[in-house]
């Protein structure tokens, strides 16, 4: 990075701080604190909502994604407007009307370091002003942090968009240069085959991805406290329904991202492996000979596919379908050849996730093709916003979760368990401790966390193993009069358990980990309801 990337980074740190102390002054009590007073516009909650999903992760890895495997990951999200509608009609109003602060939930951090900056000092910048702005101005200061950083995330996108069509060739037009995405691929978005194995598919996304919307947006609190900071009902309604019509629009965007990049990269000579540090150690060891020679060997297979793309958009008919053939032909080269380099590293260096591939990519390179774009083809400036809009994505999510967590902390444990009958001023303070004590632990935890490796796939099934389960305990709570804690709890953990063992057992391991989701509620339903008739109260005689 030069110096006017580093400036660029430095002035977006100071602004988000220097924004979120002044809102100090609308967070006085707990209320004002903890949900804004209830006084925030649906398009700010709705925006915030949005903000705190596109995580890090999200705009790292599903860029990395869709330059490996195109735009299927768009399926994801078919069953979030859906969501949106049952969710307004039913848990909105139940929590706004109840007028509780915080609902229980289990949130978690997790940042992935890819630029190879000292991991402790890129931990403490992410998550040293994220903790003080939050830490003083409550929600409201992370809301409003929120909107404007949802504004460096998408105008970064819309930049680099940009950059990448100026990067085509200048004889090759926009629709020729799809047309060879969509010869390799990339553009393919619906698949309406009905595979349980298969994780992107119209039938696992509108489902199983339905079933994972609702318990997130419905029962996690880093999206709960988001809506009942609106200043209505309807406000709240429209916040989730504002997330309904933007979020996937949004994500074409991100996803947009990656297969331009892929397109770039069609035209311009890729690295055989985006993780340098990888490579660099390669280099370093007995077998750099075999490696280079692969480099070698890489290359020529590019250029034939260079030529075949380039043939590819400027031909019609049957040289067309000859030069589409040329160049899947020079691209099954290519993975072939990457996969070869994928052994040698695993075999040299140990590194995990390299025998698995994301369609001709190694999957332990995803996350890495985004930020060796950002930091080694964008010009002076440009580099900067990009990490900036990293930068506002991770603390986005971690705003959200801190704020989060700290609410349920105060509220459902200690003013419940420990000191029910202290001032506001009290809660108040006990809230900022507890928001400093959270990011503290965040920030161990992204240290630990961040040498897992790619992660844009293991947050989502992780969070589909407790999900499910979740959603279904506020099924039960809400629609079956006749259950009761007993079976709440029984039902908790029947759904965990048998997620935990469907999800590693032999038989069953390989089934989309979006299909978790509706079964988890099913068991958890099923089980509670069954342990709240048999542990019911008997009727005295």
């Amino acid at each position: 990075m030069r110096l006017l990337d580093w400036l660029v980074v430095a002035g977006y740190l100071l602004w988000i701080v220097v924004d979120g102390l002044r809102r100090t002054k609308a967070s006085t009590g707990v209320e004002g604190y903890l949900l804004a007073n209830r006084s925030l516009p649906w398009w700010a909650v709705g925006l915030s909502v949005m903000a705190t999903q596109l995580s890090a992760i999200t705009l790292v890895g599903t860029t990395g994604q869709a330059y490996a495997d195109g735009m299927r990951f768009i399926q994801f999200y078919f069953g979030l407007p859906l969501a949106m509608v049952v969710l307004s009609v039913t848990l909105v109003p139940f929590f706004y009307r109840s007028g509780v602060y915080a609902i229980v939930s289990a949130p978690a951090v997790i940042l992935s370091i890819v630029f190879h900056w000292n991991l402790t000092l890129t931990i403490l910048a992410i998550g040293g002003p994220t903790i003080l702005y939050t830490m003083v101005g409550g929600v409201q200061a992370v809301t409003w942090t929120d909107v404007k950083q949802m504004a460096i995330v998408v105008g970064g996108l819309i930049c680099v968009v940009i950059a990448l069509i100026l990067g085509l060739p200048h004889d090759v037009s926009i629709a020729q240069s799809l047309h060879v995405a969509g010869a390799a691929g990339r553009l393919n978005t619906i698949d309406f085959h009905f595979d349980s194995k298969e994780t992107y598919t119209f039938w696992s996304g509108l489902i199983g991805g339905l079933f994972l919307h609702l318990s997130y947006f419905g029962c996690d609190q880093s999206q709960v406290q988001r809506y009942l900071t609106a200043k209505s009902l309807t406000q709240a309604r429209s916040s989730l329904l504002m997330s309904a019509f933007v979020k996937i629009p949004l994500q074409v965007l991100v996803l947009l991202v990656g297969v331009f990049m892929f397109l770039f990269y069609v035209f311009t000579q890729p690295p055989m492996l985006f993780n340098i540090d990888h490579r660099d150690e390669v280099e370093k060891s007995a077998r750099a000979g075999e490696y280079h020679a692969l480099e070698s060997d890489f290359a020529q297979a590019y250029e034939r596919r260079r030529a075949a793309a380039l043939a590819m958009a400027q031909a019609d008919g049957p040289a067309r379908e000859e030069a589409r053939a040329q160049f899947r032909a020079a691209t099954g080269e290519m993975s072939s050849i990457r996969m070869h380099a994928a052994t040698l590293v695993q075999d040299v260096i140990g590194a995990p996730n390299y025998s698995d591939t994301t369609e001709d990519t190694p999957k332990a390179d995803v996350n890495y093709i985004f930020p060796t774009f950002a930091t080694t083809r964008l010009p002076q400036g440009l580099v900067g916003l990009i990490i900036a809009a990293i930068f506002a994505a991770a603390m986005s999510a971690t705003a959200g979760e801190l704020s989060a967590t700290a609410t349920a902390t105060v509220m459902d444990i200690y003013k419940r368990l420990v000191k029910s009958n202290e001032s506001d001023a009290h809660y108040l303070l006990v809230s900022r401790l507890a928001v400093a004590f959270w990011g503290i632990v965040a920030c161990i935890v992204a240290h630990v966390a961040v040498q897992l490796g790619s992660l844009i796939e293991v947050v989502n099934r992780i969070g589909s193993i407790f999900y499910g389960s979740l959603l279904g305990v506020f099924v039960l709570a809400l629609a079956f009069k006749r259950a009761n804690g007993h079976g709440a709890f029984a039902g908790l953990f029947s759904g965990i358990l048998f997620i935990v063992v469907f999800a590693f057992h032999p038989a069953t391991r390989g089934v989309s980990y979006l299909w978790h989701n509706p079964i988890g509620v099913a068991v958890v339903v099923v089980v509670g309801l069954t342990v709240s008739l048999l542990t019911r109260p008997q009727p005295a005689r």
